[in-house]
């Protein structure tokens, strides 16, 4: 007896469920992975984090590059939407200081990520990354307007400076919070306009 055309056999909203289940598993198991020091970030370490085959993590994704793009992409989407929000609320030196403090933090638990996504082609997480320095660039322009970062410096090494600092900080993965705080104050002190 055939099946009529376009109706489901009862397998394939299990096939369905289960290509689900699998792809959320491999997407955290990338994720947790992304946030060790050091991991492998290979088809077959996700896959063994994920309890799955690496056949089973490539048919979700099409391939580790897609994998790494949705996982990065999923940590680094509500630091983005965080930006926005702090520019949203603040002035702009405040939503400055705060934002880089949140991403420092971010950076601390997850400065491996850059170290292992060299040469691997992730649109949406090339494109968040260009969202976030935007909103950065807009924390920036408008300390500038307001008087709080020096004008007689160029826009784009100060942006420079600040995200390269950030990113130093984090990676020397200071012992207390307060030493965050110094670090901070030192850097946006030493943007302030020199006083006459």
């Amino acid at each position: 007896m055939s099946t009529p055309s376009g109706a489901r056999t009862p397998a394939e909203p299990r096939r369905r469920a289960d290509a689900v289940r699998n792809r959320q598993l491999a997407l955290d198991a990338a994720m947790t992975l992304l946030a060790e020091p050091g991991a492998s970030l290979t088809v077959e370490a996700i896959a063994k984090r994920a309890g799955l085959g690496a056949a089973t993590v490539v048919r979700a994704f099409g391939g580790k590059d897609a994998l790494l793009d949705a996982a990065v992409s999923r940590l680094l989407g509500p630091v983005v939407q965080r930006a926005r929000d702090l520019l949203a609320e603040a002035p702009p030196h405040a939503a400055l200081r705060a934002f880089l403090r949140e991403l420092i933090d971010f950076q601390t638990a997850h400065h491996a990520v850059n170290d292992q996504l060299g040469g691997l082609d992730l649109p949406t997480t090339t494109a968040l990354r260009a969202d976030l320095v935007s909103a950065v660039k807009e924390m920036i322009e408008g300390a500038r307007r307001d008087g709080e970062i020096r004008a007689d410096l160029d826009p784009a090494a100060t942006t420079t400076l600040i995200g390269e600092t950030a990113l130093a900080v984090a990676r020397a993965q200071p012992s207390t919070p307060g030493l965050v705080d110094t670090y901070l104050t030192v850097l946006l002190d030493g943007l302030r306009p020199p006083t006459p």
